[in-house]
């Protein structure tokens, strides 16, 4: 079996092949970094522009990566939201169209879906892991922060975000500290050489009691840090920030990584958790990887961490996620899919 898998929903084109045991044959990605960075982020109409012209050439080299033809494709699978609907329009059209002229099904995958199975993922040469549940899942993303219980036929939102994600909190922060986009590989480096401690700043609770993540005080408080300092955008070499960045940097970084690992202790001690898997871009993170590994450990629980190439957006988490879908008969006539700009999970 060859399921082929398209991701189109914001600044990555990327088309994969996996085999039926969820094997990755092949996971193309072309980034649109360069063409988005002189902006400080993603615009979208430059982002569905880049897609029409990167599509085509993945499309290829992901079927000569996998050695096969779209003869051999048994069922297609491509994002279907959350993201820029112009986009997704460009990727699921795409999809439409191979599926239709082939015959074959057509899953139409939620984004956040991909990237909450992706921890499963092992590679090309080895099989995904069995998926078993239940099992909890953190999917922290440049958009998104979500915290759900994965159950046998349901996905229970137990959290989000209520304002800025935290890959959307780097970004900003760093924007503004002169680092460049996106901000979360650089601020992961900076902060290896920084004290995480030395500043104590504020962890983001909801008001009304709720588990809800809440990251734009903690934002606007990097700002007015970086303000004090008379930081205020102009290009700045990560290599030769003093110890005071490095430190401030660090803490902000803590102060994330604190009110992730704050929930996720929360819904263990409430209802227990018997796994939990860790994705998304923000699951690259070093800080991340390695306090929720050492809280797993401390506690029992075995934490999934996905490969660092399953992180950013990729078509293999789509191929995954449309592989279970298809299973479990989640399966719509091609011109039954439509894109969506909004699809909480779970929903």
């Amino acid at each position: 079996m060859r399921i082929l898998g398209i991701e189109t929903s914001c600044d990555e084109t990327s088309v994969a092949v996996l085999d039926g045991d969820g094997r990755v044959l092949s996971n193309i990605v072309s980034s649109q970094l360069a063409a988005h960075a002189p902006y400080g982020g993603v615009v979208p109409e430059i982002a569905a522009r880049a897609h029409l012209e990167n599509l085509p050439v993945t499309f290829e080299q992901a079927l000569s990566e996998a050695q096969t033809g779209v003869e051999g494709i048994d069922v297609v699978a491509a994002t279907a939201g959350p993201g820029l609907i112009g986009a997704l329009l460009v990727g699921l059209s795409a999809a439409k169209a191979l599926a239709f002229a082939r015959g074959v099904p057509l899953v139409g995958v939620n984004h956040l879906e991909g990237h909450l199975f992706s921890a499963f993922l092992r590679g090309r040469d080895e099989a995904a892991l069995p998926v078993e549940t239940p099992f909890h899942g953190l999917v922290v993303s440049g958009g998104h922060a979500e915290f759900v219980r994965v159950e046998a036929d349901r996905i229970v939102p137990i959290a989000r975000t209520r304002d800025d994600a935290p890959g959307e909190a780097f970004d900003k922060v760093a924007r503004r500290a002169g680092l460049g986009y996106p901000g979360g590989p650089v601020v992961d480096r900076i902060a290896t050489r920084g004290d995480g401690n030395r500043y104590p700043l504020p962890i983001g609770r909801a008001g009304d009691g709720s588990l809800d993540f809440s990251f734009s005080g903690l934002k606007t408080a990097m700002l007015r840090e970086l303000g004090k300092r008379g930081v205020d955008g102009r290009p700045l070499d990560p290599a030769l920030l003093d110890s005071e960045m490095a430190d401030l940097l660090a803490s902000f970084q803590r102060a994330i990584v604190t009110a992730l690992v704050d929930r996720v202790e929360s819904v263990h001690r409430d209802e227990g958790i018997r796994m939990l898997a860790l994705s998304g871009g923000v699951a690259a993170n070093s800080e991340l990887r390695r306090t929720l590994s050492a809280w797993g450990a401390s506690r029992r629980v075995p934490v999934l961490l996905p490969a660092r190439e399953f992180t950013t957006d990729n078509a293999a988490m789509i191929a995954f996620a449309g592989l279970l879908r298809y299973r479990g008969n989640g399966v719509r006539a091609p011109e039954e899919a439509a894109a969506r700009s909004r699809w909480p999970l779970g929903s």
